[in-house]
């Protein structure tokens, strides 16, 4: 068994309703800083995506689009100066049934081991021809509203090996690049980094509380739900652990401020 001690800043005296787990001020001067950074992200997607997703955005064929973003998420961007270098190696076009060359550099927040092999690219694509294609398949029930048609992606996206921070972020991205008609509501907690950190900055386990303490949080600070993703999982990482996603994006000093006053910093 391995234990990992998470680094934690020391007792201040600060207490905060809204992240009653953390105890330090510069704890909660972080999390204002990675919230910010994470709506900026989120904004630049929507507005000006860079690499694969300028590409994802752009393609009209949109099966095309959707395995290069599955791609995309799959692997996750690095961390260099070209951070999409190493999905654009693996990629092969959708229509021609190959698989790609996982064998390449992998971002943070990459859902590929490489012991599995292609098992998750393979049950994929196995999912998306069950419902006949990606395009169908991403759609669902025209009678869903976005956060119905979230909630439900996300349950039927459960692929071997495409565990939640893979398909959270993939819906995510594709709700803000205007590829599918979807917008969470929740962060559907699990077992995973992100969850880990918001234990610690919500001082709660339970599942229930977590979500709703996250809504809370997210409507008091003025940012989207799904920015609390990478947030938290930035906020608990070390300095060089944290995942950019490849975004040009920085935070703007007029929203870190406005989300620390909120936390009280």
């Amino acid at each position: 068994m391995r234990v990992r001690k998470l680094a934690q800043a020391a007792d201040d005296g600060y207490r905060n309703e809204l992240v009653v787990g953390l105890k330090a001020s510069e704890d909660a001067t972080r999390l204002a800083a990675e919230l910010s950074f994470a709506m900026a992200r989120l904004g630049e997607l929507a507005a000006d995506p860079p690499g694969c997703y300028a590409q994802i955005a752009s393609e009209p064929d949109p099966e095309e689009a959707l395995w290069l973003a599955f791609l995309t998420t799959y692997l996750c961007p690095g961390q260099g100066e070209d951070p999409f270098a190493a999905i654009a190696a693996a990629h092969v076009p959708w229509s021609g049934g190959e698989l790609p060359d996982l064998d390449v550099a992998l971002g943070i927040r990459t859902s590929h081991a490489q012991a599995d092999g292609a098992r998750t690219v393979l049950a994929y694509r196995a999912w998306a021809q069950r419902a006949g294609g990606q395009r169908a398949a991403f759609a669902g029930e025209g009678a869903w509203t976005a956060q119905r048609r979230f909630d439900r992606l996300f349950e039927r996206l459960a692929v071997g090996g495409f565990g939640r921070p893979g398909r959270y972020e993939l819906l995510a991205m594709l709700g803000r690049l205007g590829i599918v008609d979807v917008r969470p509501s929740s962060l559907h907690f699990a077992d995973d980094a992100t969850t880990v950190a918001a234990k610690r900055v919500f001082g709660i386990g339970d599942t229930m509380l977590l979500e709703r303490r996250a809504r809370d949080l997210a409507e008091a600070a003025g940012v989207p739900i799904d920015a609390l993703d990478l947030a938290l999982f930035n906020w608990a990482a070390p300095e060089r652990g944290r995942a950019t996603m490849g975004s040009r994006a920085t935070a703007e000093d007029g929203d870190v401020a406005a989300i620390a006053a909120v936390l009280g910093v």
